[in-house]
């Protein structure tokens, strides 16, 4: 017996669950929808922890998901930011190369992001990179005019008010305790009460691998979670940076390396670093769940993901216990830089999808599984492309479950 009946429940009021609740809400209004959200507000946990970026698409492989819906996304974004009055500025960002070593990835940055259809992108040298950015060294620099910045939380409680307002039911404070998939409903179990629904699609985030697992299904994923550590240039201090600095990334592992941030509000992140977490939702040195930690090292690819990453790993532990060795990583882009102007900031955890074979999937996963549809990997730039993110998730959805106005 359960309490109501839905034509669609979405599990997660992230950034993509309601972006998804959006999308559907608007095609297909006579649906009856349903979103459960295990926190008492949206947006908590990734959607509310990242740097408020607005990616350009600069670093994705051309024609892959990830590029096509970046880009696409980021013209969403900013317009739907400024139909809604959500603070953001096209601030631009540079990505700064510190060693010659460096100027092939540099150049393959610029390749991509043309190829991907980005414009106003240019190499310059030191002279050019004071200009727009005066305290920042570096020997060449890849000037990025498209990156933005905004406040994804803002963004969040938007998408909720949209979706109330087209018909659409959001429940805080419900997590999700139990699947049942059924001939012809699935029956979602939590902590309240019991819902029937024809379709489920299940944008968990952080737990997007045990949902698929309640429904009975063996994703060959697994998710572990990374911890993303800031600090925050003292007020006195903000003026060291105009926009966005960043470093040329490291194109075997999948994460950006420290680099400062302006965020709307003006104040100025730097970092983050990359270290595994001890729980899904381990946001301080100290959180720990036996049963996180355990999932991740029983897992056969974590191993070989080990064994390949583990000196990145082990710089990326350093920095996260030793501040000095954080600030030297930062003076590279900004040599000016002080331990003293440096005060801990916030953090995040990123929800990383892993393969038995110990690769990081690098793009995003959705997997339909008969009436329902998992999503079980949506790295950045999710925030930024969760508009077109949503409206792909709904497009496999109709097609692969049937679902129809």
């Amino acid at each position: 017996m359960t309490d109501s009946r839905h034509d669609v429940v979405i599990v997660g009021g992230g950034i993509v669950g309601l972006a998804v609740a959006l999308e559907i809400t608007k095609r297909f209004p006579r649906l009856r929808l349903l979103l459960l959200e295990k926190e008492a507000r949206v947006g908590q946990h990734q959607s509310g922890h990242n740097s408020g970026v607005i990616h350009s698409g600069v670093y994705y492989k051309p024609g892959s998901q990830k590029a096509r819906l970046c880009v696409e996304g980021a013209r969403a974004m900013i317009e739907f930011c400024r139909a809604h009055d959500i603070p953001h500025q096209v601030c631009g960002k540079v990505i700064v190369a510190t060693y010659p070593e460096e100027f092939p990835r540099l150049e393959e940055l610029r390749r991509r992001g043309e190829e991907n259809g980005l414009t106003g992108l240019q190499l310059i040298g030191p002279e050019q990179l004071r200009e727009i950015e005066p305290h920042a060294s570096g020997l060449r620099a890849l000037v990025v005019p498209s990156t933005g910045i905004t406040d994804y939380a803002a963004v969040c409680e938007k998408y909720a008010e949209l979706i109330h307002a087209q018909g659409g039911t959001i429940l805080t404070s419900t997590t999700v305790t139990g699947l049942r998939n059924l001939t012809s409903e699935v029956v979602v179990e939590t902590s309240g009460a019991s819902f029937s629904t024809t379709y489920l699609i299940n944008c968990a985030g952080l737990f997007s691998d045990r949902i698929a697992g309640m429904a009975g299904g063996k994703p060959d994923v697994i998710i572990v979670p990374f911890r993303g550590e800031y600090y925050d240039l003292i007020p006195q201090r903000s003026s060291l940076v105009r926009a966005l600095i960043y470093p040329v990334p490291d194109p075997q592992f999948p994460f950006l390396g420290v680099h400062f941030t302006r965020r709307v509000s003006g104040t100025v992140d730097a970092g983050p670093n990359a270290v595994l977490a001890f729980r899904r939702e381990g946001y301080e040195r100290t959180d720990f769940s036996l049963r996180d930690l355990a999932s991740s090292l029983a897992f056969p690819g974590f191993w070989r993901m080990a064994a390949q990453h583990w000196r990145s790993g082990l710089d990326e532990f350093h920095r996260s216990f030793s501040k000095p060795a954080f600030v030297r990583a930062l003076q590279r882009l900004l040599p000016e830089l002080r331990a003293e102007d440096l005060i801990p900031g916030g953090s995040g955890v990123r929800a990383q999808a892993l393969r038995r074979d110990g690769t990081l999937v690098d793009d995003f996963q959705f997997v339909p599984s008969g009436k329902m549809l998992h999503v079980l990997n949506v790295p950045s730039p999710a925030a930024t492309a969760s508009l077109v993110i949503g409206r792909t998730i709904v497009n496999t959805a109709a097609d692969g479950l049937g679902l129809l106005p």
